[in-house]
């Protein structure tokens, strides 16, 4: 197995409004994909949203209400400490609950919210991130 990582999938009371949410961040959706199960283009990597019920039944689990720490978050890695800021109010304004307001930390900016789900997402800057042409993170 390559190493590599192709899709996030994520599990979601309402695809529609979480393609909403999304799309008001700035996101643009894939016409990949149907109504139950919405595709967003990452550069590489893409991030689907499905009904909880039907992810969970395709794992065969049992869907379970979402709460406490996962242990995982999405990770947005902004180009300046301003962009942390922008989007942060941005998310913020849309009804995501943040967790930690964006400022300063040893190593730059950060800061948490989750989406309407309760998905954790930080946003970040950090000197020393270096970008491609098409805007991927290069490692």
């Amino acid at each position: 197995m390559r190493q590599r990582l192709n899709l996030i999938l994520l599990g979601v009371r309402d695809v529609a409004a979480s393609v909403a949410f999304y799309e008001a961040l700035g996101w643009r959706r894939s016409t990949a994909g149907s109504d139950g199960f919405a595709l967003f283009e990452l550069g590489g990597v893409a991030i689907a949203f499905q009904s909880r019920a039907a992810f969970a039944a395709d794992a065969g689990l049992a869907d379970r209400e979402p709460g406490g720490f996962a242990g995982f978050a999405l990770a947005y890695v902004a180009r300046s400490a301003e962009e942390v800021y922008e989007v942060m109010a941005k998310a913020a304004g849309l009804g995501a609950t943040v967790t930690r307001p964006a400022g300063p930390n040893p190593w730059g900016h950060s800061g948490y919210f989750t989406d309407p789900d309760g998905h954790l997402f930080e946003v970040l800057y950090e000197d020393g991130w270096i970008f491609d042409d098409q805007d991927d993170l290069v490692l």
